[in-house]
């Protein structure tokens, strides 16, 4: 197939494909498939090889947010049958990162619920983010705190923190149909925090809410454009008691399709399966592997994921290796880039000329610019039932007295 020859020596180059030749990975047939893992996975082992990083999530702080995010469970108005707690203390919180570490875990996310930290809040992630540092000095530590003011970002800074994640979501056109309580714009500008104080930038979606394929490729050249270090893609859960709860849009296919399509376009950041993997990619998460080059292990903030050991067996079953502590995820040309930059990491690779109107309609000129011809659009199959037996809500782990699933 002449589209996934194109792209796959545009990825090794770290070239931006087309919009036209993003929407034609995801207008493939369920039948190519197996040709599109195969060809965006030579991206992925040419930049990566076969290591896959391991990520663990710690709740802070769960329920009672104040925003209206639809696809949350933490969210206003939530009927979701949720754990519910208040800050953890750092000594609780390192001792939940311990069990993700003597996992294999090389980072750990800080995640709270709230629109966004106040400086007392700074305070206490800071004094978590020291005591998992003092337990255990290699492991990279990232926080998940929502919107962050003038200051907040270099504050977690200096208390050791090597990431900040915020996540995009969805396209800029639609983001204002999921949330209302805060903008698209608020959430790149706490990105572009994040770069400005040196912390590495993580931003990724969320795929499954109703959403385009003009949507999808949207959002994933804004994430381009923003130059993250790490890209998580999301696969709704739709969890009973949110407004988006009967959103079952996804089929294993569609989630490699949607993988392999970022992986084309952000060819040398790290990719993580996110939310959702174990609900829609089911028997077929090893191929996303091959996408992929970072995963969650264990439980996510308020749902079950698969059990630890069952991720390992699974990564060791598909030929692939856990990453250690003492190598460095990204490819050297991105490690030593100063951040801050904007999309620094990209020079001479093709520059960021690519980027323009990257917010804009995503149009679907078959020829545009590639010289490619699209094949026709398709509507995802929907999957036969709604999985809704695969959607269990988080009761171990951090919050309660049980032992973690790590």
């Amino acid at each position: 197939m002449d589209l996934l020859n194109t792209l796959v020596d545009k990825g090794l180059r770290r070239e931006s494909p087309t919009r036209a030749e993003a929407l034609a990975v995801l207008a493939t047939s369920d039948d190519d498939v197996l040709d599109v893992v195969a060809a965006a996975g030579k991206v992925r082992r040419h930049w990566f090889g076969r290591r896959v990083k391991l990520n663990y999530l710690v709740n802070l702080k769960s329920g009672l947010c104040p925003e209206d995010c639809s696809y949350c469970s933490q969210r206003l108005g939530s009927k979701a049958e949720i754990l519910k707690y208040t800050w953890l203390k750092p000594d609780q919180a390192s001792a939940a990162a311990a069990a993700g570490v003597s996992g294999g875990a090389k980072r750990v996310c800080l995640v709270a619920s709230g629109r966004g930290p106040t400086d007392r809040d700074v305070d206490r992630v800071s004094d978590t983010i020291r005591a998992i540092k003092e337990q255990n000095e290699s492991v990279e530590v990232c926080a998940c705190l929502g919107l962050l003011s003038d200051g907040q970002a270099e504050r977690l800074r200096e208390a050791g923190a090597d990431a900040y994640n915020h996540n995009l979501n969805t396209s800029e056109s639609t983001y204002g149909d999921i949330t209302t309580t805060h903008t698209y714009a608020d959430r790149v500008d706490t990105v572009n925090k994040a770069h400005a104080a040196g912390l590495s930038a993580c931003s990724g979606l969320i795929a499954g809410m109703g959403e385009s394929d003009e949507d999808l490729v949207d959002v994933v050249f804004s994430l381009r454009e923003l130059d993250p270090d790490s890209v998580p893609v999301n696969f709704l859960i739709p969890m009973e008691g949110t407004p988006l709860a009967k959103e079952w849009h996804l089929t294993p296919q569609r989630c490699l399709r949607i993988l392999a399509m970022t992986r084309f376009v952000c060819p040398d950041v790290e990719v993580r399966i996110a939310g959702g993997r174990e609900v829609h990619l089911r028997t077929m998460q090893p191929l996303a592997l091959h996408l992929a080059n970072s995963i969650f292990l264990g439980d996510y903030l308020t749902s079950e994921g698969q059990a630890g050991r069952t991720d390992l067996e699974m990564i060791a079953d598909a030929g692939f290796e856990v990453e250690g502590a003492g190598e460095v995820t990204l490819p050297e040309h991105r490690a030593s880039v100063v951040r801050g930059g904007g999309c620094g990491s990209h020079e001479g690779a093709g520059g960021c000329g690519s980027h323009a109107g990257a917010d804009g309609d995503a149009g679907c000129g078959a020829h545009a610019g590639g010289g490619v011809c699209a094949p026709a659009s398709t509507t995802p199959r929907p999957a036969e039932e709604p999985r809704t037996d695969l959607v269990a809500v988080r009761r171990r782990g951090a919050g309660t007295d049980l032992a973690p699933n790590a």
